[in-house]
């Protein structure tokens, strides 16, 4: 513990120091941070989908650089530093897990989550409705994820999740005629309750979404690749390529993956 709180010491240091005398680090405001957080954010996801841990490590002090930065500001106005910031946090984990720290009972994770949004509505200092906690700027994918997370903590879920399988039918014929009628508008409409509901089904069998489709995206990335090795190979463009040459290279591409799964 005493090495831990040294180097978190020296950090703030070093923080201090940067503040006072670095140019770059003195112009910076909650606003210029913003977009460098976001960035750092995916960064550190991306390190975490490789399963890098060298990379996690390295993103992590990136992350931890930014809620040091943000705490300097705070203090700076006068509003808050990184004592209350980690204040703030130890009384909130600590209210929010009464099974560890109080004498309530849990029957399972699920439940943890149920009183976690159960005590959030009941914190003074949050705005009314189960929703409110879902930031504006969350992508949709993620954000159709936990409004549904939300939805199901306090009730508002299917009985039993393979009916959720009616819900995606109804969407994708609903998105089907749509797409016939051509009408720009009422297509969006229905992609979205489309994919809304196969998210929905996503969550109910236990698989995250946004994994899942970044798993999809690297798969394609990487037959595709053989696409575009094939036709290197015989000194064409990939545009040069038949469909029917794009389709075998892609066919050689999951043999592959199949032989490496084995």
């Amino acid at each position: 513990m005493d090495r831990k709180l040294e180097a978190f010491g020296r950090l703030l240091g070093v923080m201090d120091e940067l503040r006072e005398k670095c140019p770059w680090d003195r112009k910076q405001t909650f606003e210029s941070l913003r977009n460098n957080t976001i960035e750092e954010t995916f960064e550190l996801v991306d390190a975490i989908a490789d399963g890098d841990m060298e990379n996690i490590k390295k993103e992590l002090g990136d992350m931890l650089l930014h809620v040091v930065f943000y705490a300097k500001m705070g203090s700076e106005r006068g509003a808050f530093d990184i004592a209350d910031v980690t204040d703030a946090l130890c009384d909130k984990l600590i209210y929010r897990h009464p099974h560890v720290f109080g004498e309530v009972s849990v029957t399972g994770s699920e439940q943890v989550v149920q009183n976690w949004e159960a005590l959030k509505l009941k914190e003074k200092d949050r705005k009314k409705g189960v929703m409110s906690g879902v930031p504006r700027s969350m992508p949709p994918l993620v954000k159709a994820y936990r409004i549904q997370e939300k939805a199901a903590a306090v009730g508002f879920d299917w009985e039993k999740k393979e009916d959720v399988w009616d819900k995606v039918k109804e969407e994708l014929g609903e998105a089907e005629a749509e797409m016939r009628r051509e009408d720009a508008d009422a297509m969006e409409d229905e992609f979205g309750d489309l994919l809304f509901a196969v998210i929905n089904a996503a969550r109910l069998y236990g698989v995250n979404p946004e994994t899942a489709l970044e798993r999809c995206n690297r798969k394609f990335l990487s037959r595709f690749s053989r696409v575009e090795a094939k036709a290197e190979a015989e000194n064409k463009s990939v545009r040069d390529l038949t469909l029917a040459e794009m389709e075998a290279a892609w066919e050689e591409a999951k043999t592959e993956e199949r032989g490496k799964r084995e």
